[in-house]
């Protein structure tokens, strides 16, 4: 395992310490790889996936677009808060899972905030 895994995996292991998602308040957890950004909602204590999306859900991959940019990481975060709206669901923990809060992962962020979600 290189440097850079093994540290952000020590980082998401510290922020799930004090991260947990309940009924109430489902945890938004975020992965992002080099090809493509994939968003759940988790409710830890069931251990259940309550809605889930990425870029490679089919309505983002009929457009074409890359998966891996800010672009992708906007309709993501769009789609989830969509989902979950349906599915019931207003307020959220987030979970960075160990990546900086930069780029990517705040641009979906502030796209599931624009959707309708509370974090």
């Amino acid at each position: 395992m290189n440097d850079r895994l093994r540290l952000r995996l020590k980082r998401h292991r510290r922020v799930r310490y004090k991260v947990a998602g309940t009924a109430q308040r489902p945890r938004l957890a975020i992965f992002r790889s080099a090809k493509n950004i994939y968003a759940q909602i988790i409710n830890d204590d069931l251990r259940h996936t309550l809605v889930a999306t990425s870029s490679l859900d089919p309505s983002l991959r009929s457009s074409g677009k890359s998966g891996a940019n800010i672009d992708a990481a906007k309709e993501v975060g769009l789609l989830i808060a969509t989902k979950a709206k349906e599915a019931g669901i207003t307020k959220v923990v987030f979970d960075r899972g160990g990546f900086q809060y930069h780029g990517r992962i705040q641009t979906l962020a502030d796209a599931a905030r624009e959707g309708g979600l509370e974090f």
